[in-house]
């Protein structure tokens, strides 16, 4: 079965673990194939950020996923760290994009120095030299000067520097709410339609003169 889009999402150890979760949610939904990375840190992470359990296989995180989001077959892969066969390792298996969600500062330094010792730093190098859409979402507060440095580097390199940063002017009301805005608007940037918040001004009326 052929799918629209693949998107590789990186989940590291930073708290806000529920971006990615929902955003694979949403690529499931959209018809996207979906590689899944998930550190040991994050497991982690989402450990202590959710109450959903937390897998600790390469296997059962695969299995855990699908099942939870309604994946079809093909349509969703985990891979370890040191899965150095996996098609993320190389350009002639490049996805059409990758989103590292949520960032650790760690992370945005190794993938800006163009280190290579895990897959997930691989996978960011492979997509950056290819010219595909890397959206880097740190997620950290103050950030350091080096903080600062690293993400110029990147969006230098070509990346796309997304803080997951919350809006209020759509009213949220629940923590869901305001997870969904940052979903929505990294899939504005992976040109999925999404349904998740209206676009700005789409509901102004327009006032004849």
């Amino acid at each position: 079965m052929s799918f629209d889009k693949t998107i590789t999402v990186a989940l590291t150890g930073a708290s806000g673990i529920q971006y990615a979760l929902r955003l694979i949610e949403c690529l499931i939904k959209a018809e996207c194939r979906v590689y899944v990375l998930m550190s040991k840190p994050a497991k982690v992470v989402m450990g202590m950020d959710t109450d959903q359990s937390v897998p600790s296989r390469t296997a059962d995180v695969q299995r855990d996923f699908s099942q939870r989001y309604g994946a079809k077959a093909g349509q969703l892969f985990a891979f370890g760290q040191e899965q150095w066969t996996s098609p993320i390792a190389s350009g002639s298996g490049t996805p059409d994009a990758m989103v590292i969600c949520p960032c650790t500062t760690g992370t945005l330094a190794a993938v800006a120095a163009g280190n290579c010792n895990s897959l997930l730093e691989r996978a960011a190098d492979v997509v950056l030299k290819e010219r595909r859409t890397l959206i880097v979402m740190p997620r950290e507060m103050p950030f350091s000067t080096i903080h600062l440095e690293n993400m110029l580097r990147l969006a230098n390199a070509g990346a796309v520097i997304m803080p997951p940063n919350p809006a209020f002017y759509n009213l949220p009301k629940t923590i869901e709410d305001l997870v969904d805005f940052v979903v929505a608007r990294v899939l504005d940037q992976l040109d999925i339609e999404q349904s998740l918040m209206p676009t700005w001004g789409s509901d102004v009326v327009s006032i004849p003169e």
